[in-house]
């Protein structure tokens, strides 16, 4: 048995007939930059977040560095993100000559330590970048309050759980990616709702800085030829908008099998030892764009990924490397620990889970599982 970590051919062939009529159309119309499909994804996407603007763009990078790039920050201002996370976070917040401020996260969420943030916060500290980590919402709420006590900006990186809701105290709710000042996303082939390519997006409440960040996504123009402040160059190709405008439709679906999938897993494993299953936070659903569990110190990490393997089952390790441990970020860490995500490093394993995962697959995973740890 041959297993994918996420089989997006299986995907594609369930809708082929959408997405070929969809490519074609846009190869008809020869309007491949800009063309109107980009406008029909960004108002249906839209209508599905509540309303919210939305700014398309190359990537889920380009959208956390535009989204910077929109508060008018300056060299040496901090903005504060979990140390465990995908590198790209941090980079751009680098490469604008700001300085990444490391929190580490919760055991069992894996999303930034709420507890921690108010003791990094110091009056050269501009905003917060929460990390909805693995497909569930950080504590928003908290990191609200936090935000609005200490007059900072908060950017929702996305990325992983578009389609994820939050739960306010008071009963309300919200898509991950509408409650800060932005969120947000990238359509990378693998994401819950991803494209055939490269493709990101901004989700933006405040009407005026939407059109700066749209501004600074099109090399800063308002009017063509006419460049008022200093941008980039951040597009979601045609084509690409019109594969994400089929695939919106099955975003529930997508989330809703995902979801089903997790929860056969977490019966499965749940009488193994040595494995924990994801913790859901009470106040998020969880879309699991990772399937990821904390093994015991115990289980040797890589011999059991060997193992699996060599029985054909994938699985990664997201991330093996804490950020604070990463060469080209070393300066920005003066001898500081993040003991939780230091233990995460060793100890995480993420298993396949996609919209096609069968019951079969998944009971041949566990028992591959089962029978390592017998050994």
């Amino acid at each position: 048995m041959q297993i994918q970590m996420v089989d997006l051919k299986s995907q594609y062939n369930k809708i082929k007939e959408e997405i070929d009529t969809a490519i074609q159309d846009v190869i008809d119309s020869s309007a491949f930059i800009n063309g109107p499909k980009v406008s029909e994804f960004v108002d249906h996407l839209s209508r599905y977040l509540g309303g919210i603007n939305i700014i398309p763009c190359a990537n889920g990078t380009d959208a956390i560095q535009i989204a910077l790039m929109a508060l008018d920050l300056k060299p040496g201002d901090e903005v504060i993100l979990p140390v465990h996370t995908y590198v790209a976070t941090a980079e751009v917040i680098a490469l604008l000559q700001l300085k990444p401020v490391f929190v580490d996260v919760h055991p069992d969420y894996f999303t930034i330590d709420v507890d921690l943030i108010e003791e990094k916060i110091t009056s050269k500290t501009k905003a917060i970048v929460p990390v909805h980590l693995y497909g569930q919402c950080a504590d928003m709420d908290e990191i609200v309050r936090i935000a609005s006590k200490h007059n900072l900006f908060v950017i929702e990186d996305t990325a992983q759980a578009i389609g994820a809701k939050y739960t306010f105290p008071d009963g309300s709710k919200a898509f991950a990616g509408t409650i800060g000042h932005f969120g947000t996303t990238s359509f990378f082939p693998s994401k819950n709702l991803g494209c055939f390519g490269d493709g990101g997006a901004m989700f933006v409440r405040d009407d005026n800085m939407a059109k700066k960040a749209h501004m600074i996504a099109n090399h800063g123009q308002r009017i063509k030829y006419h460049h008022d402040i200093i941008g980039c160059n951040s597009r979601l190709d045609t084509m690409q908008a019109a594969i994400l405008d089929v695939k919106l439709k099955y975003l529930d679906e997508y989330c809703e099998s995902r979801q089903k999938a997790a929860i056969i897993y977490d019966e499965l494993l749940k009488d193994v030892s040595g494995v924990k299953t994801p913790c859901i936070f009470s106040q998020s659903t969880h879309v699991y764009h990772q399937y990821t569990l904390t093994l015991d110190k115990s289980i040797d990490r890589n011999e059991l990924q060997s193992f699996l393997k060599d029985n054909g089952i994938p699985s990664m390790v997201y991330y093996p490397v804490p950020l604070h441990w990463q060469v080209g970020y070393k300066s920005f860490n003066k001898g500081e620990v993040f003991p939780v995500t230091e233990k995460l490093s060793k100890t995480v394993l993420s298993l396949p889970i996609h919209t096609e995962l069968i019951l079969e697959e998944q009971e041949y995973i566990v028992k591959m599982i089962k029978k390592f740890l017998k050994k």
